[in-house]
């Protein structure tokens, strides 16, 4: 089963919440932290990295010798990746999106493969938790190729949790994708509220079960409980603001090993979100055998 753990704005508490999950889990789990441009799940778990690798994308370089400058690679290009010049072409790698056009387009067959580099993956473990994320090239413009490179790890493991980027933009869609349950993180205020719904858009555009916490569950006002009740979308875990797990958490301390409650809530939450799964799955047998 994959857990995506996703949220419309940043702090909101989604990686101590998908680190946390993990660890008490108590059983062999793959934590992916998909947050490229600023991963900082390793902070919390602080695991052994013992693998490293660059990832790249193809993009085009142009064989002037058999170029005959009918200019159709630029034509296809919708990012002005391309610009076919009287008597040169020029490329521009850090706009390729890496579609491929150009090469399919060519007569000449005089666009060749190259290689830019979009960032390094990175894996590790620890203890039943094996552990991969990925850091963005310092100047990237693109997160999702890094971010499908770190999805298509081969997964042994009966549970993945995916640390999603915060927002609704592409790398967070990239993220989801293929998820079996997306959890939601957010907090009881105007922010949050807005936020939320725009996450709740995505996770219905695509599909996707999906499950609510509201961390510092004691502040702000009852409007997100309210939303949340009008979508359908359960409310799986409140989490009071607690100022022992906020010193926790700026030490980079793993709550569930700090404070005992926060181990059994992940258990309670994991439970729930299961429960979930199994009762979706049921509800789409039983729809498929009555067709």
């Amino acid at each position: 089963m994959i857990i995506s753990v996703a949220s419309g704005k940043g702090g909101t508490g989604k990686t101590t919440l998908a680190v946390n999950l993990a660890v008490a889990a108590d059983r062999p789990v793959a934590l992916f932290d998909c947050d490229v441009e600023e991963p900082n799940a390793h902070l919390f778990l602080k695991p052994v990295l013992d693998h490293s690798e660059e990832v790249t994308i193809e993009v085009p370089e142009i064989d002037m010798d058999r170029c005959n400058l009918c200019g159709r690679c630029q034509e296809i290009c919708q990012f002005n990746a391309i610009a076919v010049l009287p008597e040169t072409v020029l490329t521009f790698p850090e706009l390729c999106h890496g579609c491929g056009g150009c090469f399919m387009v060519c007569p000449e067959d005089a666009v060749k493969p190259g290689r830019r580099i979009v960032g390094t993956l990175e894996m590790g473990r620890r203890g039943p938790v094996r552990f991969a994320h990925g850091r963005l090239r310092i100047g990237e413009a693109m997160a999702p190729p890094l971010i499908r490179r770190i999805r298509s790890i081969t997964v042994t493991e009966d549970l993945t949790i995916v640390d999603a980027p915060p927002g609704t933009s592409c790398p967070v869609v990239t993220s989801l994708y293929g998820t079996d349950f997306a959890l939601l993180v957010t907090e009881p205020t105007p922010f949050g509220l807005n936020d939320l719904e725009l996450a709740v858009g995505v996770v219905r555009k695509m599909n996707l079960p999906a499950g609510l916490v509201i961390n510092r569950s004691d502040m702000g006002n009852g409007r997100v409980r309210q939303y949340a009740a009008g979508e359908g979308l359960p409310v799986l875990l409140e989490i009071p603001f607690d100022r022992k797990a906020a010193e926790a958490y700026a030490r980079g301390e793993l709550l569930v090993e700090r404070l005992p409650q926060w181990r059994r809530m992940m258990r309670q939450l994991l439970d729930s979100i299961l429960d979930l799964h199994e009762a979706s799955s049921e509800k789409d047998r039983t729809c498929e055998n009555s067709l």
